[in-house]
């Protein structure tokens, strides 16, 4: 019995996968109905704004014929009971008839945290709690973090050699990393609501920070750029008007600066105003609450190394990945993390590994936050 239990959970999960890249700020969800042994209706969170999880499982369930009376719904999020975009889920399951659900998350939302399964306990539905609770989690460690932070989940993303440099003497960077890598990358680029990088790499490098992944949703791209230097033909100004983006700056009451502002803004880039931090930077923790409060959950950066010491100095990067070739350059080249740097290894900044994955001959070490 559990096994199946497992298998049916685990199917919810694969199915809560499939909104990866368009749910945000929402939760991943899946939701499998099993009726005597069999699964009669499915469904995940297609995209923000639109029908829940369970609602989408109910509606498969009837459009195969199935009554869902006397079912059991595998539901790797606690179902809301609130109304927000779309009416509670509790309140669709008790009208079905559904007599028992298996929860594999908790909400920490306060709109629905335990809430929602009392909702159904009250309603005479059996309630399991926290089955395959860590599996389910992991889905939504960005949402998890949002909805009690406020501030988005951010990562880190490097590409490195094994003796740790992102270019050669010379500067040049492409490729470090294997086709398989690349491709992964695309894939994060999918998953998170925000990229952002600095007016360095933008000088340097000319990228699109786009999601190239077919039917992929390209994360809107985030500049940190104190002074306005970013030129007008770069890649990145020239595609703002199909993909949103955003170029931090600390302002000026220059003349010369109004105008660059107006010719960003003229090619649909927005020109954002943030405080100096106690170095006369922009101020990062600022940056992440405005964005935060914009609904974007989660910011991958992709950076270089400077604005990578910047975030791990104020304790904002919450996961990291970093793929390494086997590769050597040597030399006095740049590495991945640089900045005025630590000056003794009590300080270090550590993380716990979570998971290693193999793309050809890279790797890439996935590390979160102690």
């Amino acid at each position: 019995m559990k096994k199946d239990e497992e298998k049916y959970m685990r199917r919810a999960i694969r199915l809560a996968r499939k909104g990866e890249g368009w749910t945000n700020p929402n939760p991943l969800v899946g939701a499998v109905i099993v009726k005597n042994g069999e699964i009669i209706g499915e469904g995940f969170h297609h995209k923000y704004g639109e029908m829940h999880a369970e609602r989408e499982a109910l509606k498969n369930c009837m459009e195969r014929g199935h009554n869902p009376a006397g079912a059991t719904i595998y539901v790797t999020l606690e179902p809301c009971c609130h109304f927000g975009k779309q009416p509670p889920c509790s309140q669709a399951v008790v009208e079905s008839g559904i007599s028992r659900v298996v929860v594999g998350s908790r909400d920490p939302n306060p709109l629905v945290h335990g809430k929602g399964n009392e909702y159904l306990r009250r309603h005479g539905i059996e309630v399991a709690e926290d089955f395959l609770k860590e599996e389910c989690d992991a889905l939504n460690a960005i949402f998890f973090h949002y909805i009690t932070t406020g501030r988005p989940y951010v990562a880190l993303k490097y590409a490195m050699t094994l003796d740790g440099k992102i270019a050669t003497a010379a500067g040049e960077s492409k490729w470090i990393s294997g086709e398989k890598s690349r491709i992964e990358v695309q894939k994060l680029r999918k998953r998170y609501a925000g990229i952002l990088c600095g007016i360095g790499t933008v000088l340097k490098d000319n990228p699109m920070l786009n999601c190239r992944i077919k039917g992929g949703n390209s994360p809107v791209r985030i500049v940190c750029d104190s002074h306005l230097r970013i030129p007008l033909e770069c890649n990145i100004v020239q595609s703002a008007k199909e993909i949103k983006t955003v170029v931090a700056t600390l302002g000026s009451a220059e003349k010369s600066f109004a105008e660059k502002k107006l010719a960003l803004e003229e090619k649909n880039v927005e020109v954002l105003a943030v405080s100096p931090d106690e170095n006369g930077n922009i101020s990062l923790e600022k940056l992440f609450s405005e964005l935060g409060s914009r609904k974007i959950d989660s910011v991958l950066v992709e950076g270089g190394g400077e604005i990578n010491f910047s975030v791990l100095e104020k304790k904002l990067a919450d996961c990291i990945y970093a793929f390494i070739a086997p590769k050597i350059f040597g030399g006095t080249a740049k590495t991945p993390v640089s900045g005025k740097g630590i000056l003794h290894p009590a300080d270090a900044f550590t993380f716990n590994l979570k998971n290693i994955k193999h793309f050809d001959d890279d790797i890439l070490l996935e590390l979160t936050k102690k």
